[in-house]
């Protein structure tokens, strides 16, 4: 069976829509700012879909534009007057950044209230230790565990495999399963044998930006494959890190590409950013 991506985004954007109609009742209006720097045509296009669904679901949506050799301290600024904003509820700043950024002392920047991303290392604290309360994390982690869920995919006990250990990716992906009851391998590129290893997982997650890079005999018969990779070949067509027309003939569960995850994490980033004005805002406004 597919997992369509394109249908749960779009049941989890009409939930969205009536939350933030909900809120603005109560005079308040979900606020997203989006920190884009320079001209990198994926990133644009990204973010410009980001802008309209944002607009679309009733949040007001800012997208704040540098050159590509803008300084650290004017995007720090911009982080700093967005954090004072009371009309901005969530901040993301669009990687991939120039090498002359410092990438990690910005997102320190950004208030952990605001980080929709949820990268700050408060926030990945807490979700490392499994702290209890509402914080962000990170919107495709998220978008994946929505998945499993909504495709009643047991986790307690499970073997899963994660195959890359990004920031944004594998390692709240790793916390969140973990805060599951999975027992959860994290494979990367010095990995020994890893095709042993994911050929053991009930549920295997691979996110490495390398296309076809998991094949039909790096599977077992069965296994739910959730396939986080976006890659544009030669030939302009879009494919994912999984060789999607020999494992789909193995697993129980598989996400295409396009049309899987991609869908699920604009989603969940409009979803956190409505939680995120309400755990900030609506709070406030019960007092």
């Amino acid at each position: 069976m597919i997992i369509d991506g394109k249908k749960l985004a779009q049941k989890l954007n009409e939930q969205s829509r009536r939350q933030a109609l909900q809120l603005k009742a109560r005079g308040i209006v979900p606020g997203i700012s989006v920190i884009l720097v320079g001209d990198d045509p994926a990133s644009q296009i990204y973010t410009r879909n980001k802008d309209r669904l944002a607009k679309k679901l009733g949040l007001h949506s800012e997208l704040c534009r540098f050159p590509g050799d803008v300084d650290q301290e004017t995007v720090l600024r911009k982080i700093h007057q967005l954090n004072a904003d009371d009309q901005v509820d969530a901040i993301l700043l669009q990687e991939p950044l120039p090498k002359q950024l410092n990438e990690e002392a910005l997102i320190d920047a950004i208030d952990p209230a605001k980080d929709v991303d949820g990268l700050h290392p408060l926030n990945l604290g807490r979700l490392f230790s499994g702290q209890a309360g509402n914080y962000p994390v990170a919107c495709t982690p998220k978008g994946i565990m929505t998945m499993l869920d909504c495709y009643d995919v047991p986790l307690s006990g499970a073997n899963v495999v994660i195959v890359g250990r990004s920031k944004l990716v594998g390692k709240p992906l790793l916390a969140l399963l973990n805060n599951r009851n999975a027992t959860v391998t994290l494979v990367g590129r010095r990995t020994k044998n890893a095709s042993a290893i994911t050929s053991q997982a009930d549920v295997l997650i691979v996110a490495t930006g390398v296309p076809g890079l998991i094949h039909g005999l790096d599977v077992m018969p069965g296994a739910v494959v959730i396939d986080v990779g976006i890659n544009r070949l030669a030939s302009g067509r879009l494919v994912g890190d999984v060789d999607f027309n020999e494992v789909a003939s193995k697993a129980r569960l598989i996400t295409p590409v396009p049309g899987g995850v991609g869908p699920m994490t604009i989603a969940s980033l409009m979803s956190q950013s409505i939680e995120l004005a309400r755990w900030r805002r609506l709070a406030r406004y019960l007092l």
